[in-house]
């Protein structure tokens, strides 16, 4: 009787914990433009310092994220998730203090992003994939997607209002603080489940499971495994860019200061019902076209809002399609890697794929802020992600979406 609430309750705790590491996580992430116009009105400085700091903190996200999803697979996940809660709040302290562009690149940039690495997606999805079956892995990766996009709904209107009345400074010292619960959280995401350990078995037919090496060679030399990592690229691409840029162009644009605020809630909101429609979707169609169908939808959706004349309906017309495309790469992204090579390493390779990712959002963050300060407009960056989203689709059909055996025997 004991034994068997175990079984049934042990892959949930690690969900609600995942859950609750990823909302945290995600949702300072996510309120960090809320910041870039009246911290560089503040200090002097153009918009490309705060937009670098940014892009250096999703790139150093990405290149740490492979390194921390080794160590979850070596040491448990449970370490690694609050040793990134920790590394957030120092990271946040220092933000607070920052006077010039070294040190505010130090906090927000590096620590931020190793942060980032080890409580954020890429580390706490392995521990979900690992945790249940086949039959509900998508959908359960859908759900701590979703607590991602959750984080951004609840946390961005808090940031707003630390900002509003306290100023940057003591709000990024608030935020900080609030980051310890990820530490918490971490304590239910100790080792690996004997679901886990079992799953594994039997996705090798009996048969004994590649090494990391063996499996990194492997996926190396498959061009589905490429294709996924250049498509996945274009998501960091529009999801940094439209989160660290939209609460200034829409102020540029002479809307209310606030609708910035509002507009990334929306998204954050909406990106819930979308990841966990994406999650369950992945469970009975194929990935792959899912993923194309994301991708033309995102370009159609971001060409229809910079095309049509501004305002607070549009603003807001625009913040509910795109939350509904947000993040639901995500679990599609993250369920196919599950799904071609198994998921002894899922944390390893997802962490791959992710890093392509990160590169897309250093870019998309970093020429956000370039081209606005030498062009004073943000145009050419809306226009290249149309034109990257009707790539990223392309991208995804000649995708292989079957288990290569190769990854499941030795």
């Amino acid at each position: 009787m004991n034994t068997t609430a175990v079984k049934v309750s042990f892959p949930v705790v690690i969900v609600v914990a995942g859950a609750v590491a990823v909302l945290i996580g995600m949702g300072i992430r996510g309120s960090q433009g809320l910041y870039l116009k009246p911290m560089s009105v503040d200090l002097g400085w153009g918009r490309e310092v705060f937009a670098f700091a940014m892009a250096m903190q999703n790139l150093l996200w990405g290149a740490f994220q492979p390194f921390a999803a080794a160590m979850t697979e070596k040491w448990g996940t449970g370490r690694v998730v609050a040793g990134g809660g920790v590394l957030y709040a120092v990271g946040l302290y220092i933000m607070s203090i920052s006077q010039d562009p070294l040190t505010f690149n130090f906090s927000a940039g590096l620590l931020l992003g190793m942060a980032q690495s080890g409580c954020a997606l890429g580390a706490v999805l392995g521990a979900v994939g690992r945790a249940l079956p086949e039959s509900s892995r998508t959908f359960g990766l859908g759900i701590v997607t979703a607590a991602g996009a959750a984080g951004q709904f609840t946390v961005v209107p808090i940031g707003q209002a630390f900002l509003s009345y306290y100023g940057w400074s003591t709000s990024f010292v608030l935020l900080g603080l609030l980051s310890i619960i990820i530490v918490f959280a971490a304590i239910f995401l100790r080792g690996k489940p004997p679901e886990a350990r079992a799953a594994q078995s039997s996705e090798a037919g009996g048969g004994e499971a590649l090494n990391m090496s063996g499996m990194l060679s492997l996926a190396s030399k498959d061009s589905s495994f490429w294709l996924l990592t250049a498509g996945f690229f274009v998501c960091g691409f529009h999801v940094a860019f439209i989160s660290v840029h939209m609460p200034a162009y829409l102020d540029d644009k002479g809307l209310p200061t606030e609708l910035g605020a509002y507009s990334l809630m929306l998204i954050g909101l909406f990106n819930v019902f979308g990841s966990i429609m994406a999650g369950y979707m992945g469970g009975k169609y194929s990935k792959k076209y899912l993923l194309s169908t994301l991708y033309s939808l995102r370009s159609v959706t971001i060409a229809i809002f910079i095309m049509v004349p501004i305002s607070t309906p549009s603003v807001l017309v625009f913040s509910v399609a795109m939350g509904l495309l947000w993040l639901s790469t995500v679990p599609l992204t993250s369920g196919l890697v599950a799904t071609i090579y198994g998921t002894r390493y899922m944390g390893t390779l997802f962490g791959i794929v992710f890093f392509s990712h990160q590169v897309g959002s250093f870019l998309g963050v970093w020429l956000g802020g370039y081209f606005y300060d030498t062009t004073g407009s943000y145009d050419l960056i809306w226009w290249a992600g149309i034109a990257l989203g009707f790539t990223a689709a392309i991208l995804h059909w000649p995708i292989h979406e079957q288990t290569r055996t190769e990854a499941v025997n030795a």
